[in-house]
This record gives structure tokens, C-alpha cells and sequence, in this order.
């Protein structure tokens, strides 16, 4: 795996190179793009400390891409214990999605990531606490499903995303759009409260997901074989 650096036309490229098909196939679920070189991220040229970000980039953009191939282990409770140190006390909002928001309740999975939900002055406010952290800048997205996203390494991927739109929720309620944040809870992990989604938005999310050991795990935490035990219905 090789790791450089372009800039042309106004923008700037992590780009990296020399992945075998299996890891190729990975960066491009992690949002890398095609590129002649390789895949790559792309950020205007102009962006604050990019060559500071592209440096841990550097670094850890290898270890990140295989963490989420699942080659090598993911230390999500470090990364997840090392986000709560640095971020409390600085008054963001946030909550905790996806795997790691079971995880934390005792259920047996291994995340590959911490999906933080913030909103737009979080998104930006986690960017400059964690600004050493950064392997990307944090940008503000158009016609996406979140106005912001920013992603960080600390042991693991760290990724967030500020003012999620109203429309992730039009299929069904999703653990990470406006009808989860009405409804959080509060969890309990290493002396940290960490807010996350009820365990039936989540168990009907991973069912819409065709998550299948998922579902049976969640089910077992709530007590239910049943698949449509304990549905939410929407407000």
C-alpha cells in the first residue's frame, strides 16, 4: 500500500495506491473515489492544516483500511474511551449510532468504527477538539443525507455527522435521523453516560438491513424470538 499527495486544479488528493482487490474494495465503501494513481479523498486545496491532516492520514490510512476490510482487530472500546476523555466537558451534542451503540450495551459484536451523531456546530466543534486526530477535514456536504461529516483516527475510526436530514427516516425510522433523537436513552460505560438510539429502532433498522446475527443478538437483549416483537411506531 502506498500513500501520497496531489494537488491540481484547486484540489488536493490523499491518494493511495497499490491495494489489492479486497482492500480496493474497501476504500471505495469508505468513500475513496477512482482516481488515475489509485483511490483517493479529495478537499479544496484551500482547506485549514490539510498537510497536518494529510500527515496522520499518512500514518494511519493503511491500519484504517484494514480495520474496516477486517483484517486486523479493531480496538473500538480504546477509540471510543479515548473520544469520551476528550470530548467531555465540551458541551457538544451528541449520540452514539450504529454497532458501537450495542456494543457498549453488552451485546457481542465487534464494530469497526464509532458513528457519532452531532449537529452542525457539533460537527465543527469535534473537528477542532479532535483536531489531531483528524485523517480528514471536517467538510460541509450538499445533497447528501448529513450536512457535515468528519472523520478521525484514535485506535480506530472515529466518524461523525452533523444535521442529518429529516429524509433518512422516510423508509422507516433509522438510528442516526431526527425520530432516534426524540427517542434516546441513556447507557452507562465506564463511568461515562453515553446516549444511543432504544434497542427496537435499532433491532428495526438491522432488520431492514437483512443483518441476520445482528437481529438475533438484539432480539436475545430484549427478551423476543419474535421478528415483529416490539416495533416502534412512529409519532
Amino acid at each position: 500500500m502506498r500513500v501520497s499527495q496531489k494537488t491540481a486544479g484547486g484540489k488536493t488528493f490523499f491518494l493511495v495506491s497499490e491495494l489489492d482487490p479486497l482492500l480496493s474494495k474497501t476504500a471505495n465503501e469508505l468513500g475513496f473515489v477512482k482516481v488515475d494513481e489509485g483511490v483517493g479523498r479529495v478537499f479544496e486545496t484551500n482547506t485549514p492544516h490539510l498537510d497536518q491532516i494529510f500527515a496522520r492520514f499518512a500514518s494511519f490510512a493503511e491500519e484504517m483500511i484494514l480495520q474496516a476490510a477486517g483484517v486486523t482487530s479493531v480496538p473500538w472500546d480504546k477509540s471510543l474511551l479515548s473520544f469520551l476523555e476528550r470530548t467531555s466537558g465540551e458541551n457538544v451534542d451528541w449520540w452514539l449510532a450504529g454497532s458501537a451503540a450495542l456494543a457498549i450495551r453488552g451485546i457481542g459484536l465487534m464494530p469497526r468504527d464509532l458513528d457519532i451523531i452531532t449537529d452542525g456546530d457539533g460537527a465543527q466543534r469535534l473537528g477542532r477538539v479532535m483536531s489531531e486526530w483528524l485523517v480528514e477535514p471536517v467538510q460541509e456536504s450538499h445533497g447528501w443525507i448529513a450536512g457535515w461529516f468528519g472523520r478521525a483516527f484514535a485506535h480506530a475510526r472515529i466518524e461523525w455527522v452533523g444535521d442529518v436530514e429529516k429524509r433518512v427516516d422516510e423508509r422507516g425510522p433509522s438510528d442516526f435521523g431526527p425520530t432516534a433523537r426524540a427517542k434516546l436513552q441513556t447507557v452507562d460505560w465506564r463511568g461515562y453516560s453515553i446516549r444511543v438510539p432504544p434497542l427496537e429502532m435499532q433491532l428495526a433498522v438491522c432488520e431492514r438491513r437483512g443483518l441476520k446475527e445482528r437481529v438475533e443478538k438484539i432480539r436475545r437483549a430484549l427478551g423476543t424470538d419474535s421478528v415483529n416483537a416490539l416495533r416502534l411506531q412512529e409519532d
